[in-house]
């Protein structure tokens, strides 16, 4: 055998070493390329019902927030219709009620210095008729 011959068998091994590692490698990529493809899969099948499912929450989320909009522009309603009222209360009734009550503590008072005077000018009669005993 001469080296050219000898050259060429080494080669030729060589290649076909090359050629097996790479059919193990092709064959390896092609089984993790079918299980990302199978996750993939699942994945999506299983995403149609998870956005199914946020699109209806979605949905009764937006049903409360019309319900709470309106229950916001009642409140809103009756705070001024209460505005309203408590304006129309004082310029009608305010400023009489506020003079019956300054008229009403008048009086008590003058009441009740009447009776300190009552009860000083009698407690000056009980001791004059004491000191005249």
């Amino acid at each position: 055998m001469t080296a050219g011959e000898i050259a060429w068998l080494i080669g030729a091994g060589a290649f076909a070493v090359v050629a097996i590692v790479l059919c193990i490698v092709l064959f390896k990529l092609g089984r993790t390329l079918d299980a990302v493809t199978s996750a993939v899969q699942k994945a999506e099948r299983n995403s149609d019902p998870l956005f199914t499912g946020a699109n209806t929450t979605i949905t009764h989320v937006n049903t409360q927030l019309e319900r709470v909009d309106g229950i916001t522009a009642n409140a809103q309603a009756v705070t001024g219709n209460v505005s309203a009222l408590t304006s129309v209360f004082t310029a009608t009734l305010g400023g009489p009620l506020v003079k019956a009550a300054a008229l009403s503590y008048g009086i008590g008072k003058a009441i009740k210095a009447r009776r300190r005077a009552k009860g000083e000018i009698e407690g000056k009669h009980a001791r004059r008729k004491r000191g005249a005993r």
